[in-house]
């Protein structure tokens, strides 16, 4: 295997082509349609879907039905089917075929020297600007026949899909326009039945406003079906004695655009993604519904028929055609970033709102370190106090220095304790922990600098020991600051220290976005201006747990790694289910050139770092070690707090639910293949 091969990682480059189609002459448009599949050829492409129509043009009305256009179009047919003998791609082909007493608008699937088969549209229109039926028959009821043609039979019917049988995961369908206006499409039906790639070969004119509405209905079907939907449009050369053509075409992949083109062009083009199969399985396996309405669809999805074929992909380095966010949590997309801090921040001041309405009111204490974490919790808690009408001075607010707490963070917390107006004290736990130690028999208590687990989760005990007592004086409940990251880690103090609360209103919030969630607070006013100051010192501060005594600041980053590599690993493995290798592969190419891609806004420039493959897979074995064989029996007792992310929560009771007695032998196995040779770049 190349590591560095998209189809090795069970991807599959797909191409939405459009171009100058020449009306009634499809002899030109064939070499027209053979000189963009030998460019998708050289570029790796595994399926290239053309226009409706497009060896005739979709605009020549009664031109289809003249015997000298549709004799052309057979040879025409040939020739593409000649030409493709040597070519890589599964070209989807619109041509009209004339079947028993009438003529059909079909999608001509070619590979390598051979027609695989023919779909005919299902739904010609005839409405509006729109006649085909004077020329076209309806393929709706077209099932289980096939069609003579170039001197063959081949399938023939809406009812095919053409599975690469060497490129798992990779089944094709067909539909031609109109059909995925209709409120059930072909497409729902052969998704149902197994197809991933949705392929729509379009006419449609271009009208003020139609070119959103396509978008939204490719959109919709990648979303409902948990496919890939590739569309392409007529575009120049088409007739304009009525209408005029924008050349359109789009990749969706579920719900989500990867490629598209700019509209109106003046020659050929095309837009070209790599299609992540795996995800597709992956949604369809994890979404249980997806199947139970294959059953209830089962007397039409269950007569599908399967053409297989080989494909025979390049295994070399392609590189790869999507775009990755390198932090899946925080979209570098500004307002799709603005909407999500709405919706996450809000969410949590909802979720702490109602529980503590739930159970009669408590004050709220929390632990306030001058870190990320706690602050961000104290910003959700005071805003949900103002939400329910209560003064902020029911937040218990304690900061707890212990051995190594800097000067810096604890005048942080305080500044922001005093600029929230919350009831603000200091508690001093290391007389507290050198009498522990001391008890102990602990190396610290004679003198020695012995800072091991111990000595650090005696300080950490202590804190969420203090609070909850203070909790039980004061009529408080103790509210957790630890996030999502720190869990997936097991980077916490189990039982008696900030693994446990009575509700953590971080723990659906990775590490990576709650400093943007912070710099929302800020940037949209929240808070006042004396609040917005201290939130930007704090977003400055190195996250550290300050356990450890020293010169220097103790770093979490540098015992357990990047915060933004495990926030990208936890992402695939949460949502995906993906192996490490192609975690590895997907992180690569996120993170190796911090020049490439966009950034979310706001990100500090000096922290644009990039990450090479040995760092990446360093990392990624923590991750699995720590993940999968560490931590989960922390995570089988946590504490209540609302779901943030649809990138999913670690809850036992909702997106993860697993054995706390586990083993990391298969992702370690996995990982194994980075041995291999050829995996250096």
């Amino acid at each position: 295997m190349n590591f560095w091969s998209i189809y090795q990682h069970g991807f599959a480059r797909v191409a939405a082509c459009t171009g100058h189609t020449v009306i009634a002459d499809p002899h030109a448009n064939a070499e027209a349609v053979l000189r963009q599949a030998r460019r998708c050829a050289r570029e790796g492409v595994a399926v290239a879907v053309f226009p409706e129509l497009g060896l005739t043009g979709y605009s020549i009305e009664d031109l289809l039905l003249q015997d000298a256009v549709l004799d052309d179009v057979e040879e025409a047919l040939g020739t593409v089917v000649a030409g493709s003998a040597d070519l890589l791609p599964v070209l989807v082909v619109g041509a009209p075929l004339r079947h028993r007493h009438r003529i059909y608008n079909c999608a001509v699937i070619v590979h390598r020297g051979r027609i695989l088969g023919v779909a005919p549209k299902s739904y010609p229109p005839n409405y509006r600007e729109f006649y085909e039926r004077r020329q076209i028959a309806s393929g709706e009821d077209e099932r289980g026949g096939s069609i003579r043609v170039g001197g063959e039979e081949v399938p023939f019917g809406v009812d095919l899909l053409f599975e690469a049988a060497d490129v798992p995961g990779l089944v094709l369908h067909a539909e031609i326009c109109e059909d995925m206006w209709v409120p059930v499409p072909p497409s729902a039906e052969a998704a149902l039945a197994g197809a991933t790639v949705l392929a729509n070969l379009s006419g449609s004119p271009i009208t003020v406003g139609r070119a959103e509405d396509r978008r939204l209905l490719c959109r919709a079907a990648s979303a409902r079906c948990l496919a890939a939907y590739v569309y392409s449009a007529a575009g120049l050369g088409e007739s304009t004695t009525d209408l005029s053509w924008d050349g359109q075409t789009m990749i969706y992949e579920n719900g989500v655009l990867l490629a598209e083109t700019d509209r109106f062009p003046l020659d050929d083009q095309y837009a070209v993604a790599d299609v992540d199969l795996d995800l597709l399985r992956q949604e369809r396996q994890r979404t249980g519904t997806f199947d139970d309405n294959r059953r209830a669809h089962a007397t039409r999805t269950g007569d599908f028929r399967r053409v297989r074929f080989q494909l025979d992909p390049p295994t070399t380095d392609l590189g790869l055609k999507r775009r990755v966010e390198r932090l899946p949590f925080v979209p570098a997309d500004p307002e799709r970033l603005a909407l999500d801090c709405y919706e996450a921040y809000n969410i949590q001041v909802a979720g702490l709102q109602q529980r503590l309405a739930a159970i009669g009111g408590p004050k709220v204490v929390i632990g306030v370190s001058g870190g990320l974490d706690s602050t961000h919790a104290l910003i959700v808690a005071a805003r949900a106090m103002d939400r329910a009408g209560r003064p902020r001075s029911d937040i218990l607010a304690f900061t707890l220095p212990g051995f190594a707490t800097s000067d810096h963070t604890k005048d942080n917390a305080h500044k922001l304790m005093n600029s929230l107006g919350v009831t603000a004290a200091e508690l001093d736990i290391t007389p507290t922990a050198r009498l522990m130690l001391k008890e102990m028999g602990h190396p610290f208590a004679s003198g020695e600098p012995v800072y091991d687990v111990t000595f650090e989760n005696v300080q950490a005990g202590l804190r969420t020991d203090y609070l909850f007592r203070l909790a039980n004086q004061r009529g408080g409940i103790v509210l957790g600051t630890g996030d999502l990251s720190e869990l997936a880690l097991g980077w916490s103090t189990y039982g008696v220290g900030d693994q446990m609360s009575h509700y953590n209103v971080n723990s659906g919030v990775p590490k990576t976005l709650i400093q943007h969630l912070i710099r929302w607070v800020i940037g949209s006013g929240q808070f006042d201006d004396e609040t917005g100051r201290t939130l930007a010192a704090i977003l400055d501060t190195e996250i550290s747990p300050e356990l450890v005594p020293g010169e220097e600041m103790q770093s979490t980053e540098s015992k357990i790694g990047p915060y933004n590599l495990h926030d990208f690993t936890l992402f695939h493995v949460l949502r995906y289910g993906f192996r490490p290798s192609k975690i590895a592969f997907l992180a690569w190419h996120a993170w190796h050139d911090p020049e490439a891609g966009a950034w979310p806004p706001g990100f500090p420039e000096a922290k644009r770092v990039a990450y090479d493959l040995a760092e990446i897979r360093r990392w990624l074995e923590v991750f699995c070690r720590r993940f999968f064989a560490f931590a989960q029996f922390k995570r089988s007792a946590m504490p209540n707090g609302p779901k943030v992310s649809a990138g999913g929560s670690l809850s036992p009771r909702g997106d993860w639910r697993a054995p706390s007695d586990g083993n990391a032998a298969a992702w370690l196995r996995d990982l194994a293949r980075f041995d291999m040779p050829g995996t250096e770049k």
